[in-house]
């Protein structure tokens, strides 16, 4: 009996000449180069170091497309914005020590927004492994120590033939549901030395499919069904799944409102009857998401934010659809579904029935409107007209990354992202100097449209290096910095905790002069001009700059009380 697998494995005549005769010249790093091109790879990101060279010269004699960045941790940010925009993986190389621990700010970036990036980074020679202090340069005692709780697997090399296995491995485990950053590692002499080994070429790493419990998918429909005031929770796996077809198809069937996380902004039409929108730091919307009698959250960990700050006290039945196996129930209890959102909902469809609620879109009105009110009552009309302006000029179909600035929170709340997986930010892990290498990251994905990066002055100037790379590689990104003169988000959080703030006041460049010092075109706008500053820039080829010089308020919280 013949297995299909059998017929797989058995070799071309052409495969066996080509494996027995390989080029010379060929080194380690010539094995990583091959099986990612083998894996489908196109494009990787990185920044060169002593003991990865190795890699970087193989890339010489590949058909890879390079895209360097001038900080590991911007690299970093630019390979999660690629997985997020394209649903591949983003090779990232990086070498030892100080480079690679360099990255981890945006690699936890890439683990809470679940992005799949595979770093590759080099090692100390073979030699000096083990713990010793050999006094290499760039030596740690365990460097995969630094990954293990930032990554979701490490993989370990330590001789040319377990390259290609290593390397499809992490490549499964980064596009695994729920997607995120890996971590493998290469010494520089197992780089370095020259392999007689067959050149790699097809790799299998197909990622394993999260697929739902069928006993559990039907109790869910059958809630979902008789429920009386049913609602719906929209997370990031929403988008990362490409499931907002089917949650739309969902939520009409039940005629369940629906409320986007963060996360999870674009998952549902923002003007739909049944929208919520994105507005969870509401008790308004939070009361209503209580009220509900069965709630379905789908992609979402009702994690700090999503729950505006764990006030959120569900009354009714929860039941939570989640890729990532921890945060089931990780907050509040439920009937927990671990699956790929897309599949389960695909389930929920094939079950339940229809809910006719023709007073649904009127509940949904009354909620916008008192969030509305409000907002409307605490005079922040500059920052709502500021907003705005930026989504009239972004086209629909261009994607926006967000730094941790005060327009990127209200953008969270209020920005219609119009389409899903085009409105992305840093609110997974929280760190500053996101939105620009991130939207460069990008605009390497996809250059056929303009890509807009948001950061305040305080985040810019942790990406200033990179209007080198975007004006070397010639990337299509208008870089919108909001100038407030210091940490305006801690500058607001401290005085109202303390009565006044402590070092958020921050000199910073003329940052128009200094994006033309880098070749760069830059203009310093005003509220009332940036709609249009920020349309023409958007519409002319290349990097851009505008420089908006404005104090902004965030609306008051509710969640103290």
């Amino acid at each position: 009996m013949t297995h299909d697998h059998d017929l797989v494995l058995r070799p071309t005549e052409a495969q066996t000449r080509a494996a027995l005769n390989p080029p010379p010249g060929r080194n380690g790093g010539d094995l990583v180069v091959e099986t990612l091109q083998g894996l489908g790879a196109t494009t990787v990101f990185g920044l060169p170091g002593q003991h990865a060279l190795g890699m970087f010269d193989a890339l010489r004699r590949s058909s890879l497309r390079y895209v360097g960045l001038r900080v590991e941790n911007n690299t970093g940010f630019a390979a999660d914005a690629y997985g997020r925009i394209t649903g591949e993986v983003a090779p990232l190389l990086l070498s030892t020590g100080p480079g690679a621990l360099t990255s981890l700010a945006a690699l936890q970036e890439a683990a809470a927004g679940s992005s799949p990036v595979l770093a590759i980074g080099s090692q100390i020679p073979v030699a000096g492994l083990g713990g010793g202090r050999h006094g290499y340069l760039h030596e740690l005692r365990d460097q995969q120590a630094s990954f293990r709780d930032v990554v979701k697997s490490v993989h370990t090399v330590r001789t040319a033939s377990q390259i290609p296995s290593a390397v499809a491995a992490a490549w499964q485990s980064a596009l695994t549901a729920p997607h995120g950053p890996v971590w493998v590692e290469i010494p520089q002499d197992v780089l370095l030395a020259e392999t007689t080994l067959p050149v790699v070429t097809a790799v299998d790493a197909t990622p394993h499919e999260v697929v739902p419990r069928p006993e559990l998918t039907a109790v869910a429909a059958d809630l979902l069904t008789r429920a009386e005031r049913p609602a719906i929770i929209a997370g990031g796996g929403v988008v990362r799944a490409d499931a907002s077809g089917k949650l739309r198809a969902l939520a009409e069937r039940l005629n369940a409102p629906v409320v986007t996380t963060f996360g999870g902004k674009g998952a549902f039409p923002w003007e739909h009857p049944l929208s919520l929108q994105s507005w969870l730091e509401d008790r308004h919307t939070t009361d209503f998401l209580e009220d509900a009698d069965v709630l379905l959250v789908v992609g979402s960990g009702l994690g700090e934010l999503s729950s505006n700050y764990h006030t959120f006290k569900p009354r009714g039945r929860v039941v939570q659809i989640e890729a990532d196996l921890g945060k089931l129930e990780s907050n509040h209890a439920a009937l927990g579904i671990h699956a790929d959102a897309r599949i389960a909902l695909s389930a929920l469809l094939e079950t339940v029935g229809e809910r006719p609620d023709p007073a649904a879109p009127e509940r949904v009105r009354r909620v916008l409107a008192a969030v509305r009110e409000r907002i409307d009552g605490q005079e922040l009309t500059l920052e709502q007209d500021v907003l705005a302006a930026v989504r009239a000029a972004l086209p629909d179909e261009s994607p926006s990354f967000w730094d941790m600035t005060i327009l990127a929170y209200w953008a969270w709340s209020a920005f219609d992202a119009r389409r899903p997986g085009t409105m992305h930010s840093a609110q997974g892990a929280g760190g500053l100097g996101y939105g620009f290498p991130a939207a460069l990251g990008a605009a390497a994905a996809d250059p056929t449209r303009p890509v807009l990066a948001v950061s305040g002055d305080g985040g810019a100037m942790y990406s200033i290096a990179e209007l080198a790379s975007a004006r070397q590689h010639g990337l299509d990104v208008t870089w919108l910095i909001v100038d407030d003169g210091g940490y305006g988000i801690l500058r607001e959080y401290m005085a109202d905790a303390f009565g006044e703030a402590t070092g958020t006041e921050l000199a910073r460049p003329d940052f128009v002069a200094l994006a033309e010092s880098f070749g760069v075109p830059g203009v310093r706008t005003s509220p009332e001009r940036l709609r249009d500053d920020l349309a023409k820039a958007l519409a002319e080829p290349g990097p851009s700059v505008v420089v908006l010089p404005a104090v902004l308020r965030m609306f008051a919280p509710t969640h103290l009380g």
